[in-house]
């Protein structure tokens, strides 16, 4: 199976898949832990938005592409879309989103270990 490049040093799709499947069930996580008629940290802090609530915005925006992708792709394969190129673009918009949410997934986890090794 051909690496797929331009992720960080490439992997297999299966693992591209995993990883994609992951961060779609901590999307998941995160809209149930979400309680929105609760007084959250943004409201504590002046209606200025956590890094939490961004983050979640973000991953939540992300698997709305992605599900959109997949709608348009099996309407495509039934034969209800027939315009393909509506198809290819949503599904490399999909491909985009999902690569930059690894780029930003991987720079937090750089910055995290770096301050994990500073020293006090």
């Amino acid at each position: 199976m051909n690496p797929v490049g331009g992720i960080g040093g490439g992997g297999s799709l299966e693992q591209i898949i995993a990883l994609r499947q992951q961060i779609i069930d901590r999307s998941k996580v995160l809209q149930d832990v979400h309680q929105p008629k609760s007084a959250g940290p943004a409201e504590a802090t002046g209606g200025a938005p956590s890094f939490g609530d961004s983050l979640r915005t973000a991953l939540d925006n992300v698997n709305s592409v992605q599900a959109e992708s997949g709608r348009m792709t099996a309407a495509y394969e039934r034969g209800e879309e027939t315009d393909i190129a509506k198809v290819m673009l949503a599904r490399q918009e999909a491909g985009v989103a999902f690569e930059a949410t690894l780029q930003v997934r991987n720079k937090l986890l750089a910055a995290y270990q770096e301050t994990m090794r500073m020293g006090i």
